[in-house]
């Protein structure tokens, strides 16, 4: 844990060294209340919810968490550096669960910094503040399962652009594998479990079911899972490079 923590705390003051955070932050914000209230119709909807905000979050994710990752191992791999942090006496999977909780608690600040919107919304209405808060938890949660995608991928490649594009797509997929964009892709012949198997991967099924305040342990076990998944991913591919 102690080693795991470290790690934490080197990557986190790292996003701050350099102008990333805050300008990940400032564009998470400009951009969520933007398409909240321009395409959200916010006040046009006369509703004292945030539904129009969050609907918008799995969509800004999809770009900006692959921005976020792309440079957790790409840029460690490319200056040389995953070669002494991988000499150092700690496993591979504390350095992965490091890392990824400093991008995580990243995204995590730039989400309750938009807070005042909840305030907003308060001070206009009677919203049901459970479920607001149950949004904001499932919004959490996807950022943290396409991180996890992310991190895994750029440890694959060097290049930090490469990482990004990848980690899109993979994200994207994840995203839309419960709409029939996808799911039309699978012949006639193809068992019905399969199709429902892939339609259960769907990042976008689990969010909407959390955004609309109902807190279900299948969901939460989802994200826990994808997250575990790629991550434990990501702690081989360091492995296998460790012992190149």
């Amino acid at each position: 844990m102690r080693n795991t923590l470290v790690i934490f705390r080197r990557e986190f003051a790292s996003y701050f060294a350099t102008p990333l955070a805050l300008v990940f932050i400032v564009i998470f914000l400009v951009f969520a209340l933007a398409l909240t209230f321009f395409f959200g119709r916010f006040y046009e909807s006369n509703q004292a919810d945030l539904s129009s905000f969050f609907y918008f979050h799995p969509w800004l994710y999809l770009f900006l968490m692959p921005a976020l990752s792309m440079r957790l191992w790409a840029e460690e791999r490319k200056s040389g550096t995953i070669e002494l942090l991988m000499t150092l006496p700690i496993a591979p999977w504390q350095a992965v669960v490091g890392k990824y909780l400093a991008a995580w608690a990243v995204a995590g600040l730039a989400l309750a910094l938009t807070f005042p919107i909840w305030i907003t919304v308060n001070y206009l209405g009677d919203p049901d503040n459970g479920v607001i808060f149950a949004a904001y938890l499932g919004s959490l949660f996807v950022a943290g399962g396409m991180l996890a995608i992310g991190a895994c991928i750029s440890a694959i490649t060097r290049n930090q652009v490469i990482a990004f594009i990848l980690s899109a797509v993979a994200c994207f997929l994840f995203l839309l594998s419960g709409f029939s964009i996808v799911l039309d892709f699978f012949p006639s012949w193809v068992p019905q479990p399969i199709v429902d198997a892939v339609a259960s991967l769907s990042f976008w099924t689990h969010f909407v079911s959390i955004r609309k305040g109902v807190i279900d342990l299948r969901d939460l076990l989802y994200f826990a899972s994808v997250a575990a998944a790629w991550l434990a991913a990501n702690a081989i591919v360091l492995d296998m490079k460790k012992a190149d």
